[in-house]
């Protein structure tokens, strides 16, 4: 179990407390300029090239966004983000909040169809890209795609596919001639149009556009404001009692809330800083603790199982470590019992959010046990000054029964729904399904069941999106792809069990009549086509009579899963 004392959380938590004062609906540059005026010489970025101090991304980011205003964006514009966790992440996004415009962070290891569609889709007028991922080559894609995109005559962009774009920035110089670039926009417009800008952005006024899957399979954009976003933050500080100058570890994307609320944003309100990884690697993970004093680390269980397999292999520093945060799929006793032993941690943590959520509205408690760690994803968050009623909690969870959504009587197993302050109201586009009730209530997709500590234990999906290694999949979107393939009569995909990712995905494949096919060959079929954690782990041949069906003719995946399952 966690060895920290209650009487320090306590502390830690009474601190926070009182260098905020009391909870005030703020924009996220606003919130940042306040812990820039407490230490602008404290550091917030630290790589092992360089080091941005609080002052320093407050300068760089009103220069960027200068820069944006003089390229015409302004309040309400969607400005997407094609960028990986480098230094200057966070000057691109306090840059695009001075704006008023709204940041549409894209998964990097998207291929060329799915960022179109994207960008189609959040309505984005402006994109921020690296030249290229592991992934995806962005600058053969923006060729391809958008003829003309890197003239600096100053046109707009005509795109069909993307009817809302206008231009695309990349993120440093000579990456190709003529491409508008971040210095280059830095160097233009006026920094006091920023406090113009600034000034008339609410903190209720959307921030970030951040895409999850929805129960249709299509991806949703969901909109978090401002507000919920520091909301959520602060509350994940207060609940997992950050210390002062509190310093966070991470290799998850900066576009996926993990990082950015859990991570960037949290850090913020004990004036800490993070230790972005561009790429995730155990050794450098336990290199940079030592190196950078780093106080908590934040994990899916994949990554974890490799830290605590490599800090085995050498002799490293870990004393600074505080806190070790994993999440996004469960995590057996055994890691946990590896995890204190081998990295020795104060704290240890486990928490359940999603997208839609602003990040994590549970978390386990310091203190609790390495069995209840492992047994649920946690108990409501506490949000301290930023809780929004007297239960001092930032979001509420009930059951409902997860075919007609009428509620359940406590403790009972259902669809698991929220709500709370940290809530998105909605998703991004016309077609876009309706997010809340008329209660409030978000549905989760998720079955599980509430006890009467507030802890939740998950019981699976109610739909048949699967999680591999904390990163959405849905099956539909990867059977049309399959499907696509010569050869291939019916497909299906369903995540199975695995012990380092969660799940992963599995397909089942029908040939057409007469067709020999290579599962290789599919695999690659896919890989060339989606991303790589959408991409199926195998393929199963079947012949239709073989598959196991209702009497309606629809294929039971549970079945197919539980064959698979047993013979594993």
């Amino acid at each position: 179990m966690s060895t920290i004392s209650p009487e320090d959380v306590a502390r830690r938590r009474e601190a926070l407390e009182r260098s905020l004062g009391a909870w005030r609906p703020r924009t996220l540059a606003s919130a940042f300029d306040d812990a820039v005026a407490r230490f602008p010489d404290r550091p917030y970025v630290i790589t092992d090239a360089t080091t941005l101090t609080y002052a320093q991304v407050a300068e760089q980011s009103r220069r960027v966004a200068a820069g944006l205003i003089a390229l015409g964006v302004r309040r309400g514009d969607r400005v997407a983000m094609l960028v990986d966790n480098r230094v200057d992440y966070p000057v691109l996004k306090f840059a695009i909040a001075r704006t008023g415009a709204i940041a549409v962070a894209l998964n990097y290891s998207y291929r060329g169809e799915e960022i179109v569609q994207r960008l189609a889709q959040a309505g984005a007028s402006v994109l921020i890209s690296i030249d290229a991922s592991t992934a995806t080559d962005f600058l053969a894609v923006f060729d391809e795609r958008f003829d003309g995109w890197d003239a600096n005559a100053g046109d707009d962009l005509h795109s069909d596919d993307a009817p809302t774009l206008r231009r695309i920035v990349l993120v440093e110089d000579g990456w190709r001639d003529g491409a508008l670039t971040i210095p280059a926009l830095a160097q233009r417009g006026d920094v006091q149009a920023v406090d113009a800008a600034s000034a008339g952005v609410s903190a209720d006024d959307v921030a970030d556009i951040v895409f999850t899957s929805g129960t249709t399979g299509h991806a949703l954009g969901a909109e978090l404001t401002h507000d919920m976003l520091l909301r959520s933050a602060y509350g994940s500080a207060y609940h997992r009692a950050f210390d002062d100058g509190w310093r966070i570890g991470f290799a998850l994307p900066l576009y996926h809330v993990f990082g950015y609320v859990e991570g960037m944003l949290a850090a913020m309100f004990v004036s800490g800083a993070i230790v972005p990884q561009r790429v995730f690697n155990p050794r450098t993970t336990l290199e940079q603790i030592q190196r950078h004093r780093i106080n908590e680390v934040l994990f899916v269980p994949t990554m974890t199982v490799a830290v605590v397999d490599q800090a085995v292999k050498g002799s490293f520093d870990l004393s600074s470590l505080q806190s070790v945060f994993s999440a996004a799929a469960p995590a057996p006793v055994w890691l946990w019992k590896r995890v204190m032993t081998d990295l020795n941690p104060e704290m240890i943590f486990t928490g359940y959010g999603q997208t839609e959520v602003s990040a994590a509205t549970a978390l386990t408690h310091p203190g609790d046990t390495i069995e209840t760690v492992s047994a649920v994803v946690g108990a409501f968050k506490r949000g301290g000054l930023a809780a929004t009623d007297a239960s001092g909690l930032l979001a509420e969870y009930r059951t409902v029964d997860p075919f007609d959504g009428h509620p359940l009587p406590d403790g009972a197993e259902g669809e698991l729904v929220v709500r709370g302050p940290q809530v998105t109201r909605g998703y991004v586009g016309e077609d876009a399904p309706a997010a809340l009730d008329a209660d409030g209530w978000l549905r989760t997709g998720d079955l599980g069941v509430v006890d009467e500590h507030g802890y939740i234990r998950l019981r699976g999906r109610s739909k048949e999106l699967f999680k591999v290694g904390g990163e959405l999949v849905a099956p539909s979107e990867v059977e049309q792809v399959l499907s696509g393939a010569d050869g291939v009569s019916q497909v299906y995909v369903a995540g199975i069990p695995d012990e380092r990712y969660g799940e992963v995905g599995w397909a089942w494949v029908v040939p057409a009549e007469g067709a020999q096919l290579d599962a290789r060959a599919l695999v690659a079929h896919a890989r060339a086509h989606l991303a790589p954690f959408k991409v199926p782990r195998g393929i199963t041949f079947a012949a239709v009579e073989d598959l196991p069906m209702t009497t309606t003719g629809k294929i039971q995946k549970y079945l197919l899963v539980a064959s698979m399952t047993d013979r594993r």
